[in-house]
């Protein structure tokens, strides 16, 4: 399990997110596309790397989403941090996710919607002008 001491930055493919995490800055952040072969392989560090977080967080988390694009078993792995992220509010801990999506987009807007009515977490929809 990588420590939440360590900074997670895993640099983006053609089918994976960039992914930065660093708790000493209070920044976690998903961008790109998420189209990996095995969502939950790629994913795992994530979730391990959270866990640790959940242990010992910072004060306030703020927590960026900026797909371009996702699939379906990438959903499934951006609900389970949402419900990471919401363990964190039922320990008492400040929590908001920065969901963004182009303008013109829809469905990344109607994603971040769908999240905000599954998770407790607040969901700040964001318009961007590129990911």
């Amino acid at each position: 399990m990588p420590s939440i001491m360590e900074v997670v930055n895993i640099e983006p493919s053609q089918k994976t997110p960039k992914v930065f995490f660093d708790k000493e800055q209070g920044v976690m952040e998903i961008e790109g596309r998420s189209i990996p072969e095995n969502s939950t392989e790629f994913y795992k560090p994530i979730y391990d790397w959270l866990d640790g977080y959940i242990d010992d967080p910072n004060p306030n988390t703020e927590f960026k989403f900026n797909l371009a694009y996702f699939n379906t078993s990438s959903s499934k792995c951006i609900l389970d941090i949402l419900r990471k992220l919401e363990k964190l509010m039922e320990n008492g801990q400040t929590v908001k996710v920065i969901w963004c999506y182009e303008e013109d987009d829809e469905d990344m807007m109607e994603a971040g919607e769908d999240y905000q009515r599954i998770v407790k977490v607040p969901i700040e929809l964001m318009k961007v002008d590129s990911i």
